[in-house]
């Protein structure tokens, strides 16, 4: 995934995520816990998204996050 700018990050991902289709899923690699940004699914896309790590740090974090 190319670098985005901080204040464009979240917005990008949820746009990619709504281009999934039902099943499909999208992998974020980041250099921190995306934490936060699991909360924020939860408030803007609650039922509808799956969250597993693949990797836990400390150095990259691999989140794969599914449509359901």
């Amino acid at each position: 995934m190319p670098e985005y700018p901080p204040q464009l990050k979240h917005k990008v991902i949820f746009e990619t995520f709504d281009a999934l289709n039902r099943g499909e899923a999208m992998l974020l690699i980041n250099d921190h816990d995306p934490k936060p940004l699991f909360y924020q699914f939860q408030i803007e896309r609650p039922n509808q998204f799956t969250w597993d790590y693949l990797e836990q740090g400390p150095e990259t974090f691999r989140v794969k996050i599914g449509c359901v």
